[in-house]
């Protein structure tokens, strides 16, 4: 699976003890975490962290027909995320943004999951200021966006809580599931 979806590259496994699924989500440079189990190919790799959710490499778009892809990206440091979903290979929903870039891409029907977000129901708390901050540039933070998208896609969130959102209990343990890591280094 890891061979897949980094064609070419050198692969071995990492030597580490299993991932918790909280700590996969955002490996170390040249490191991917993989599941595999009936019905569900999982892989956490900070190299499908791409701006344009929408312009995933082909190769991972194609090895995905016949079945539902997601991506899910966010960077705390910079407070952006970016997710997409295709649907045997069809882009559905693309959305990445961040305050300081703005919206870099909002493509498809926006999901039921989003829309209070939208709405402005998720506002941001206000921040103690000297006054020269400007507010902040969205309805909503991206970063709680980005939780409540892994809990509806994955059934699982890893930092914050989703509260105050309808049915935002995980579903599953993000510290109980293990992701086996792997090295990648590209081929010489």
């Amino acid at each position: 699976m890891v061979a897949r979806v980094r064609p070419g590259q050198n692969i071995e496994r990492d030597g580490e003890e299993p991932w918790a699924s909280a700590e996969a989500v955002y490996p170390p440079e040249e490191t991917v975490c993989a599941l595999s189990v009936p019905g569900l190919y999982l892989v956490c790799d900070r190299e499908f962290m791409i701006d344009r959710p929408s312009q995933l490499s082909e190769h991972l778009v194609s090895s995905s027909r016949g079945r539902r892809l997601y991506l899910h990206a966010m960077h705390s440091v910079v407070d952006w995320l970016a997710f997409a979903i295709r649907e045997d290979g069809r882009l559905l929903r693309s959305l990445s943004l961040s305050p300081d870039t703005g919206i870099i891409e909002d493509m498809g029907e926006r999901l039921a999951f989003e829309l209070p977000y939208w709405e402005g129901r998720h506002p941001m708390a206000p921040c103690p200021s000297d006054g020269d901050e400007e507010p902040y540039p969205r309805p909503f933070h991206p970063l709680d966006l980005g939780e409540r998208a892994m809990l509806e896609f994955f059934g699982f969130y890893v930092e914050g809580s989703c509260a105050g959102d309808e049915a935002a209990d995980p579903v599953v343990d993000a510290w109980g599931v293990e992701l086996h890591g792997f090295r990648v280094t590209r081929a010489s």
